[in-house]
This record gives structure tokens, sequence and C-alpha cells, in this order.
């Protein structure tokens, strides 16, 4: 079976996960995603990503379009984005949620031929981790430097750690992020709260996210930008 079939399973197996699990209305879900927008919006301002009305992005692995939700809310254009998922059911919700000018691609990301350099941002989120084929990722991450241009960039969110209770992720440490693309115009941060800690302690009240927070070993995710430079 090949690696894209496997990863279609691994996502079907996730749908026995509780559906309010990751609700907009938890306190661990809107604590969390606060979180990753603040740091967001500083890597942008950082980075010199201004101004994002012409930045084209090609996210890979959209799911259901609440990461490029949040792209249009900080200023990048509909018709700028390119939206791509393997699964149909998930191009779908995005498709209702999402204005028409976005550009959706359903699929295997490697079959689609986009032009060397096209995009200004690649974007990833939580789809390494869901690979479990070394082969797989490294192609999938030569293609994504590919697609980007020079002064351009790939924009990372996922897991550092694995996760024991799942055999069906695998986390990225840095030092694979690193070996994954040709730069040294490297720049991460550090954040998400253990999500199990963070179901736990937001559960008693959403301040304890920050204070569990502030303790730099408990956060298991990284935000990093590659910048693609000659």
């Amino acid at each position: 079976m090949s690696e894209v079939e496997e990863i279609i399973r691994r996502y079907e197996r996730r749908k026995t996960i509780p559906g309010n699990r990751y609700s907009p209305l938890n306190a661990a879900t809107y604590m969390s995603e606060q979180e990753k927008e603040r740091t967001l919006v500083k890597l942008i301002k950082k980075e010199g990503l201004e101004p994002l009305d012409q930045k084209r992005v090609l996210e890979i692995g959209c799911g259901t379009g609440s990461n490029l939700l949040q792209l249009l809310r900080l200023g990048f254009q509909p018709e700028n984005l390119f939206a791509n998922d393997i699964l149909s059911e998930r191009i779908n919700v995005a498709k209702k949620k999402l204005p028409t000018s976005v550009n959706f691609y359903e699929g295997d990301i490697l079959k689609n031929k986009f032009d060397h350099e096209y995009f200004d941002i690649v974007f990833q989120s939580m789809v390494f981790s869901s690979i479990l084929d070394k082969e797989f990722k490294t192609q999938l991450a030569n293609k994504m430097w590919d697609w980007t241009k020079q002064g351009g960039g790939i924009l990372w969110y996922d897991f550092i750690y694995n996760n024991p209770k799942n055999k069906d992720v695998s986390g990225i440490s840095l030092k694979e992020i690193k070996k994954l693309f040709p730069s040294k115009d490297f720049h991460f941060y550090r954040l998400t709260l253990a999500p199990p800690i963070c179901r736990f302690v937001t559960k008693l009240h959403p301040v304890f996210y920050t204070v569990f927070n502030s303790l730099y070993f408990l956060r298991t995710h990284v935000l990093c930008y590659i910048k693609k430079v000659v």
C-alpha cells in the first residue's frame, strides 16, 4: 500500500475522536489558536513579509480551511490562496467556508505540476507529522522548496515530540526540519501547551493555559519560517 493510501487510512481512524474536541468554543482550542495567531503576526513582522495582499500562498493539507480563514483575516487575498487536501470531504467543507476565488486542488500534492518558484509562501500545518514514510517526506519537502520563490519561504507548524498513545503520527524535530530544507535562514518559535495538559487545565479555567504554557518544556509545537535564499 502506498504512503498516500496509508495517510488516508490514518485520517479515517481519527474519525473516532469526539467531534467537539477541537471546537473553537473550547478553551483548549481557542487559547492555543489565539497564541498561534499572535506568534504568526510576530513572525510576519520579523520576516518583513508585508504587504500581504500580493503574496501567493499554497497550503498543503488545508483541512477544512481554518488556517486559510486566518490568513484572510490577516490580509492575504483569496485569489492568491491555493488550497490542497488529500481528502475530498475536507475540501468540500473548505469550499463552503472560503471565498470562491480561492484555488482548490484535491488529491496527492506530489502529482501537481506548479511552476518552479511559483509561490511566495508554501505552508504546512500538522501534515508532516502524519507522514511516516521518510522518502515521502523528503519528496514532499523537495517539491515545496522547488515551488517556493527565491526570497520567499516555507511556513511550518507541527509538533516535535512523538505521541506514545498514537502510532499514526510522528513528531518532527527541529534537526529533522533543518535536514529537509537547504537553508541556513531558519527561524522558529516554540509554542502550544501539550494538548493533554491543555485540555485538562483549561477545563478548570482558561487562564491556566497561560500559566502552564509559561513552562517552555511543556510547549510541544514549533512555528517556523524557512527562507529561500541563494
